[in-house]
């Protein structure tokens, strides 16, 4: 009886070990496509005939016409490729900025010895609770008396100048972790703070530059706000703003055209995220190993 008690019971844990991974995985892909859901609506609404896109929630349409993805590339007055071609330069040149100058000033935090230090690095942490609204008219006041007002330098050239407290946290935390003995060895050997920076802290740090790389472009590049705030010429608009000038306040609004750009913004950020993720998840492993 104690043998056939034993060889029955694996069975049993066996099946209930099944319906509760079926269960997980059914709940998990149910929470999938409600978020995702959103997003195949619009891949949807954006082959759709205008006259059906809100009376139904169905994912598939009646008929498809992508027709709306050529009425969206050339329905403004300027073609959207130059929207594209705005907001890459900017995503692009501020994500340089922002890994070059928060690195910067991370380094400096971590490894240099300097008077004041740790009262300057808790000033640099207090500016994460100021909300950007509090800066922005004192900010503009300044990029108008510049003249850089309606030109994509007041989006670009604070990057260079370390702004985003957030990304330096992340780097000095990132920093401490690696071994200063190294820094020891490179002084011994004739390099001062910029070579060890460059030679040293930079080649060890790829992943955390990567996170802060990944998470600038893609930050910049669905920045609505700023935008709106210093350009006023449509042929400087980026494609947040660019997507903003489908919406007409007479109701008469080409949301076919609109989804259809919408989906095409995604491609760069998703490729973009795509090229670095390799380095992203090896960041996480290697803060997860650290100590």
């Amino acid at each position: 009886m104690t043998d056939a008690t034993v060889t029955a019971a694996p069975p049993s844990r066996g099946r209930r070990s099944y319906t509760r991974s079926l269960l997980i995985h059914g709940a998990l892909i149910a929470a999938s496509f409600a978020m995702l859901y959103p997003i195949l609506w619009m891949v949807s609404g954006s082959v759709r005939p205008q006259d059906e896109l809100f009376g139904t929630t169905s994912l598939i349409p009646s008929s498809i016409d992508f027709s709306s993805y050529l009425r969206g590339w050339m329905g403004l007055q300027v073609s959207f490729g130059q929207f594209f071609w705005n907001s890459l330069v900017i995503s692009v040149l501020a994500t340089i900025g922002n890994v070059l100058g928060c690195s910067l000033a991370a380094f400096a935090f971590a490894r240099l010895r300097f008077g004041g230090r740790n009262f300057w690095f808790a000033l640099m942490l207090g500016t994460l609770m100021l909300p950007y609204h509090v800066v922005l008219i004192p900010q503009y006041i300044l990029f108008l008396e510049l003249g850089w007002v309606n030109t994509p330098l007041p989006l670009i050239v604070p990057k260079y100048l370390a702004t985003d407290a957030f990304f330096i946290f992340l780097m000095v935390q990132f920093f401490r972790g690696i071994p200063r003995e190294l820094d020891e060895a490179a002084v011994m050997d004739g390099c001062g703070p910029f070579r060890i920076y460059f030679r040293i802290m930079l080649p060890l740090s790829l992943p955390v530059l990567a996170t802060a790389a990944i998470f600038s472009f893609i930050w910049t590049w669905d920045d609505f706000f700023g935008p709106l705030i210093y350009l006023n010429d449509i042929n400087t608009y980026t494609v947040q703003l660019g997507l903003r000038s489908f919406v007409d306040s007479t109701g008469t609004s080409d949301w076919s055209a609109l989804f259809a750009m919408s989906n095409l913004s995604l491609v760069p950020v998703f490729l973009f995220f795509l090229f670095f993720q390799r380095l992203l998840i090896e960041g996480i492993a290697t803060t997860g190993m650290k100590r």
